[in-house]
């Protein structure tokens, strides 16, 4: 008799999930993907994300292997840097305050690349990130902050490249399909219950996100004031998944009372929309941040946006009335990039700063207009203004320096983004190891369960490098699908 193919079911259609029923399929397996949302919402937080992928490089070399359709002269006219596998490391380390997993960070290192060029065999087009990633400097686009990739047409590029590749797989796609309880218990899971309708399995894989759109839950694991936020992401992950997880007896890990979370445009809906994509603002490094007292309320220069703006939600949130204003002039405008000109930003310009303070609903103009005089009179300009590296130039004697980046507001037209909280994902989930196995609270595998993507934990605490995300996603998800049809 021929050998059973092995059934296996992914819970979640977003990065990780395809990833996972992509690699479940190559190695043999039956798989069908269980998608909360209907067709037209499918893709998860991925299909919001700019689809920008951090992974170790050694140079131009390796982004050319990422990249094989990268002219000569788009070559000759970049500076790549390189990023290490001890930086990544380091990089994930210091901005989870020295708490993430280190078999876990170590495994997602080194398959950062391996899995990268893997999903490029699937379909998945990688390009330069030009633009929102590097800066003109002499006639050249120098890259920053470690984070150099990003997928042709965004998020949506990348599910949608993943779901062509599933379909050509023969893999099963159910939308409308939510997961309601998962079938065993905490040593064995032999499939789901899924619109009241219960589905075998030989493998389950979890990958259907955090509980980021869940009031309730924010306002429980996040804290007060939480409920205000707006969702950058997925309406639909609610932490479902999560909890008929842990109803089995799987071990929660990680940081549940933190956060991905971003500035946000005011006038954005309460919930992400995958028609008007883009409307996080996390270029606050090239101007300043007030709230509505007038006053700079954090250091906008600390250190690279990539390793800063993912905490920039919580910061704004915790401001009077949740809200507040980035500051431009005329010259950091003209290198903001795509996301600053989305349609129906909470934008405003004046060519004077009093002008733009009178349009400015509920600030406080007079400590407006006193915090940036202040400003521009504390810029040290002996250093030159270079975006795409940590610079030095800074402000000298304010109650919070600028530490890089530093330029007075003193060029018209000026500019004001209304921003607020926008959460990304959740930090708290489920226990898995290097095989991507959930472990249940005595520290044993669950036999046939799986997971990858935001609701695993373990990885990120106080903050997240940009980038990181799909990563880890992709990786942790193609090992769940190798060790979900071996199982």
């Amino acid at each position: 008799m021929p050998e059973q193919r092995k059934q296996v079911v992914i819970v979640g259609a977003g990065n990780a999930a395809l990833c996972a029923a992509i690699s479940a399929a190559e190695n043999g397996a039956d798989v069908t993907v269980l998608e909360r949302a209907p067709r037209s919402a499918r893709g998860g937080n991925s299909a919001f994300t700019g689809g920008c992928f951090r992974t170790v490089y050694e140079g131009a070399g390796d982004i050319a292997r990422l990249v094989p359709d990268l002219g000569e002269e788009e070559r000759e006219r970049s500076d790549f840097g390189a990023y290490d596998a001890e930086t990544f490391y380091l990089d994930l380390c210091r901005l989870s305050g020295y708490r993430a997993d280190p078999a876990l960070i170590e495994l997602l290192v080194s398959e950062s690349l391996p899995t990268l060029l893997w999903m490029q065999g699937q379909g998945v087009r990688f390009l330069p990130a030009f633009g929102r990633q590097s800066f003109k400097v002499d006639g050249r686009n120098v890259f920053w902050g470690g984070l150099t990739i990003e997928t042709a047409g965004g998020g949506m590029g990348l599910v949608d490249a993943l779901f062509r590749r599933a379909e050509t797989m023969g893999i099963t796609i159910r939308y409308d399909a939510k997961v309601e309880r998962l079938l065993g218990d905490r040593h064995h899971v032999r499939g789901v219950m899924v619109n009241g309708e219960e589905l075998a399995a030989d493998a389950v894989i979890l990958a259907a996100g955090g509980y980021h759109a869940n009031t309730e839950a924010r306002v429980k694991y996040l804290g007060t004031g939480w409920d205000l936020a707006k969702v950058r992401g997925s309406r639909y992950n609610t932490g479902n998944v999560i909890e008929a997880a842990l109803a089995i007896g799987a071990r929660a890990h990680g940081n549940w009372s933190g956060c991905h979370s971003v500035f946000f445009d005011a006038g954005a809906a309460d919930f992400g929309d995958l028609a008007i994509l883009n409307q996080q603002k996390n270029y606050f490094t090239l101007g300043i941040v007030v709230n509505m007292a007038g006053e700079r309320f954090f250091d906008e220069g600390a250190d690279f946006r990539n390793y800063t703006y993912s905490k920039m939600g919580a910061a704004i949130l915790k401001q009077p009335g949740g809200t507040g204003w980035q500051i431009f002039d005329s010259r950091s405008l003209a290198i903001l990039p795509d996301e600053y000109r989305t349609p129906r930003a909470a934008r405003f310009e004046a060519p004077t700063l009093e002008a733009l303070a009178d349009k400015l609903d509920g600030i406080d103009k007079e400590g407006f207009l006193h915090t940036v005089a202040a400003f521009n009179a504390a810029v040290d300009d002996r250093q030159p203004f270079n975006p795409a590296i940590k610079d030095s130039r800074c402000t000298r004697g304010l109650a919070i320096d600028k530490s890089n980046w530093a330029r007075a507001i003193a060029e018209p037209p000026f500019v004001a983004y209304q921003v607020t909280c926008g959460i990304t994902l959740t930090y708290g989930g489920l226990a898995i190891d290097e095989q991507a196995r959930v472990q249940n609270e005595e520290g044993s595998p669950i036999a046939g369960l799986f997971a990858a993507g935001e609701l695993v934990g373990g990885l990120y605490y106080d903050r997240y490098p940009g980038g990181a995300g799909l990563t880890s996603g992709s990786v942790f998800g193609r090992i769940a699908g190798q060790q979900a049809a071996a199982a």
